[in-house]
C-alpha cells in the first residue's frame, strides 16, 4: 500500500509544504531493527578505579578588560560527572593555592543568563563537598604526579594569564605526558600547549593533531560585549608554530581530539567529551 502525506508547517510565519512518501509492507513490518546501549555507571560505595587530577586556575584580573576571571564551570563539572561516574576519584588543584572562583558568564545563578541551562553545574553547586572544594584547593606544586593516572586542564578565562608561561605547569603536564599518562587540556587551557615541552625541548604539540578555542569563538565573544577579551587568540598563535596540526570544527560544538595521550577539546562545550575520550584510554 502506497499513500502520500501533505504536512502543513509555520516556519516563521510563512507556509511551508513537505510532502513525505510512506510505504508500507506487511511482511517487512514483521522485521525490526534492535539497538543496544550499554555503558558502566559506578555504583555508590564501589571503590575507585583510580585518580585523576584536575587543575584550574586560581583567581586572576584580566589586563585586558579589567574584568575578575577564573575557571569556567562547565569545564570543571561536565568532566567532573564523566569522571565519577566512570569510577574515578578527583582531586582539584589550581595555579596559586587556596579558593577558586567561577568566570561569572559560567555561573548558571548569573544575572546574565549566559549559562542558565547549565544544570549539571547547578547540580554540583548545591553539594558541600563541592563548594568545599573551591574554597580551598592545593597548589598544584604541592602534588605528587605519581599518586594519579591522568591529568585535566580545567579551562577558562584564567589560564591566558595563570597558565601560558608558568613552568611549574608546563613541568607538571609534560610529566603525566611523558609517562604516558592521559594528558588533557579544554578551551582556554590548550594556552600551556603553545610553548609545553618535553624533557627533550621538543613541544609537545610537535607532530601532533590538537584543538582549542577557535578565533571564530573568539570573535563570537568579542563581538557579543563588545570589546577584545583576550590578549591574543589560541588559534592564532597554534597556526604559527611549525610541525604541527591545529585543528578547530564549528563554533561552539563539542569537539575534542585524542592523538596518542594527549587529549584537547576545542571549548566548554567539549569537556565531557574530552573527558570520556581520557577515560576510555584509562579503560584500556
Amino acid at each position: 500500500m502506497v499513500y502520500m502525506v501533505l504536512t502543513v508547517l509555520t516556519v516563521g510565519g510563512l507556509l511551508a509544504q513537505k510532502q513525505t512518501k510512506s510505504t508500507h509492507n506487511h511482511q517487512s513490518s514483521k522485521m525490526s531493527t534492535v539497538t543496544e546501549v550499554q555503558s558502566y555507571v559506578h555504583f555508590h560505595g564501589a571503590p575507585a578505579k583510580g585518580k585523576i587530577l584536575m587543575v584550574a586556575s586560581s583567581p586572576a584580573t584580566s589586563t585586558q578588560t579589567g574584568w575578575p576571571i577564573g575557571f569556567w564551570a562547565a569545564e570543571l563539572t561536565h568532566p567532573l560527572r564523566v569522571f565519577q561516574e566512570a569510577g574515578y576519584e578527583v582531586e582539584l588543584v589550581s595555579t596559586a593555592g587556596g579558593k577558586l572562583m567561577m568566570d561569572a558568564y559560567s555561573n548558571p545563578t548569573d544575572a546574565s543568563g549566559y549559562s542558565a541551562n547549565d544544570v549539571i553545574s547547578l547540580g554540583y553547586m548545591q553539594q558541600e563537598w563541592f563548594n568545599k572544594m573551591l574554597e580551598n584547593t592545593k597548589k598544584l606544586t604541592e602534588v605528587d604526579p605519581k599518586n594519579y593516572d591522568a591529568i585535566f586542564l580545567v579551562g577558562g578565562q584564567g589560564p591566558m594569564y595563570t597558565y601560558r608561561g608558568n613552568k611549574d605547569l608546563e613541568k607538571l603536564f609534560a610529566g603525566f605526558y611523558e609517562s604516558g599518562k592521559p594528558s588533557a587540556a579544554v578551551c582556554h587551557s590548550t594556552t600551556l600547549l603553545l610553548e609545553a615541552k618535553k624533557a627533550n625541548n621538543e613541544l609537545i604539540v610537535k607532530g601532533k593533531t590538537w584543538t582549542g578555542f577557535a578565533d571564530a569563538e573568539e570573535e563570537f565573544a568579542d563581538q557579543a560585549v563588545g570589546q577584545k577579551i583576550q590578549p591574543y587568540r589560541i588559534e592564532s598563535e597554534a597556526r604559527k608554530i611549525s610541525g604541527t596540526n591545529f585543528k578547530v570544527a564549528a563554533p561552539f560544538s563539542s569537539y575534542a581530539i585524542a592523538d596518542g595521550n594527549l587529549i584537547t577539546g576545542q571549548q566548554q562545550n567539549s569537556g565531557a567529551v574530552a573527558a570520556e575520550l581520557l577515560v576510555k584510554m584509562l579503560n584500556k
